[in-house]
């Protein structure tokens, strides 16, 4: 009992110090679109979870600066602090839901973990996720996943596009045959999701599988690569988070495996996987959801209006890096899914339930990046009823030591492979939960 008083006493701890919007407390304005902000600076995380935070945090300021909010409703966020746990994640869903004039408009789990638990209560709720480039890959399917919106791609998307890579490089998946591929993966939900795609493209194109599960948080390794040691695959994919990327990295370089025979997914591919590795980080790759660097217009927006007023969630230097701007892609994205709402529904706060239509109708257009300063940073996006991903695509990055480059042009994810599947998984999912598919041809 005392360990949980400690222990609902720290979450609530956390929570108020990581209050990050003006006016923000337990009475909100009556015109104020309160957000939830599920974030891990602590543990063995952190490192890759505070840039994340940060771009996020920034960018929702950035709008209250510039624009007063969303059509005059000022944003209000709060942070609770999960340490990466399903548990406190729940927890922090549970205690931050009810709060503002309407609830929490939308919430981003920032864990396939946590999205696994808050999938089944999000629905009762009428609170949609944002879980862009992770969560359960099936929820795809917005018929059956009606509150999950796994934007921009899923892990069956980021497993597909990695390997179409590997197959240009070969000179066809033709020449994959033979071939061994071996997964180094986090050993949760989040580690296995690729796994069913990558057996089916191995059944395809005869290639050797191999899936080595890797125990939280990841900072013990040898046994796994002195197997890839003997093993000798000839690419080795990464699944994995926090400490464990730069651990992985560090005993490829001990078991003298090349770095270029090595391609991460989207989560482990930032400045803090690669940096304590030094030189022999040297080569490693992995895929990328968006453009890197501070060079595009909603940096200048958030330089000018929140660290040049010393009101930055973080260090001015870490601007830019690609784990910031994912944070700052995802506040955009929650953002205009609460300025399409609100083109419905009225300039107000939004509801979840109100959010999720503005989400379903989604149509970032080159011209909206443009104008929202991402113009070069992200591609456009649309969403439906039945399809809560849209386009899923990525270009490689590669490390040189100091710096990430692009050496791929965007590669598309293949849906006529990715799409059956989803059916498939989505189906056995609504039998198992007893839910009746929505039939999107009705919705408006």
């Amino acid at each position: 009992m005392r360990t949980k008083l400690l222990r609902a006493a720290a979450l609530g701890a956390i929570g108020a110090a990581a209050m990050l919007a003006a006016g923000a407390g337990e009475a909100l304005a009556q015109n104020e679109q309160f957000l939830p902000r599920l974030v891990y600076r602590t543990g063995p995380y952190a490192p890759n979870g505070v840039p994340f935070a940060n771009g996020y945090a920034d960018y929702l300021n950035m709008l209250n600066e510039r624009d007063g909010g969303i059509n005059g409703v000022r944003l209000v966020q709060e942070e609770c602090e999960t340490g990466y746990a399903t548990d406190r994640g729940v927890e922090c869903y549970d205690r931050l839901k009810g709060k503002g004039p309407t609830g929490a408009g939308v919430v981003d789990p920032l864990s396939t973990g946590i999205t696994f638990a808050l999938t089944e209560k999000a629905p009762g709720d009428k609170i949609p996720l944002i879980t862009m480039g992770y969560g359960r890959s099936e929820s795809q399917d917005g018929s059956v996943f009606g509150w999950n919106f796994p934007l921009l791609g899923t892990y069956w998307a980021a497993a597909d596009i990695i390997m179409n890579y590997v197959a240009q490089k070969e000179g066809g998946y033709g020449k994959l045959k033979g071939k061994k591929v071996s997964l180094v993966y986090h050993d949760s939900p989040y580690g296995k999701e690729p796994i069913p795609l990558l057996e089916e493209l191995a059944k395809r194109h005869g290639f050797a599988f191999s899936a080595l599960p890797v125990t939280h948080p990841g900072v013990e390794q040898k046994a796994t690569w002195l197997q890839i040691r003997q093993n000798r695959p000839d690419y080795v994919l990464l699944w994995g988070w926090g400490v464990m990327n730069s651990t992985a990295i560090k005993e490829a370089a001990a078991v003298n495996y090349p770095r270029n025979k090595m391609i991460g997914v989207w989560w482990s591919g930032a400045e803090p996987d690669v940096t304590p590795g030094g030189d022999g980080s040297k080569g490693y790759m992995a895929a990328a959801l968006h453009a890197i660097g501070d060079q595009f217009g909603v940096h200048r927006d958030i330089y000018k209006l929140v660290y040049d007023k010393n009101r930055g969630a973080g260090k001015r230097e870490e601007v830019g890096q690609v784990l910031y701007n994912r944070g700052l892609v995802n506040g955009f994205l929650a953002s205009e899914a609460i300025r399409k709402a609100q083109s419905r529904f009225g300039n107000k706060p939004m509801t979840g339930e109100q959010v999720r239509w503005g989400l379903e109708n989604l149509d970032i257009t080159a011209a909206r990046i443009k104008e929202s300063g991402f113009e070069g940073l992200v591609y456009p996006l649309k969403i439906s009823c039945q399809d809560h991903m849209g386009s899923a695509r990525a270009r490689i990055q590669q490390w040189d030591g100091s710096k990430w480059s692009f050496v791929s042009d965007w590669i598309e994810a293949d849906r006529k492979l990715i799409d059956p599947m989803v059916v498939a998984a989505a189906k056995k999912y609504a039998e198992e939960k007893k839910i009746t598919p929505r039939d999107c041809s009705k919705e408006s």
